[in-house]
């Protein structure tokens, strides 16, 4: 039983998978510093200043703060958005490198010899 545990839990797949897990823990700070400490502040400029956060209303004595959950839907659609936009423009580069590797394939010798024969025959009046 202990070689078999041993086997699943040094398998690549439950590395990878807990490499993922961190790197991801880790880019949620990312991505939750850049929300936060770029993009609110522009929005808070934009919108006048308001902070969505204070916003409650008093139902029977309760009070639901509503604007913290609007808050937080706003940041969903900013984190969202900036994750789009990573993804994108990762997504452009390795698009771009892949293009640069692609060698020019090799011509057969007949393709070769066609290839000739076709502008001999453009440059022909």
């Amino acid at each position: 039983m202990w070689k078999e545990f041993k086997e699943f839990a040094i398998k690549g797949n439950v590395i990878d998978l807990a490499v993922a897990f961190i790197l991801g823990a880790a880019f949620t700070a990312i991505v939750t510093s850049l929300v936060n400490d770029i993009f609110m502040p522009f929005l808070g400029i934009l919108i006048g200043g308001i902070d969505f956060s204070t916003l409650a209303v008093s139902v029977l004595g309760v009070n639901v703060t509503y604007g913290n959950f609007l808050q937080e839907i706003v940041k969903f659609f900013l984190i969202a958005f900036a994750l789009f936009m990573m993804v994108k423009v990762l997504n452009r580069l390795k698009r771009e490198k892949a293009v640069e590797e692609e060698p020019e394939p090799e011509l057969s010798r007949e393709e070769q010899l066609l290839s000739e024969i076709r502008d001999l025959l453009k440059e022909r009046p």
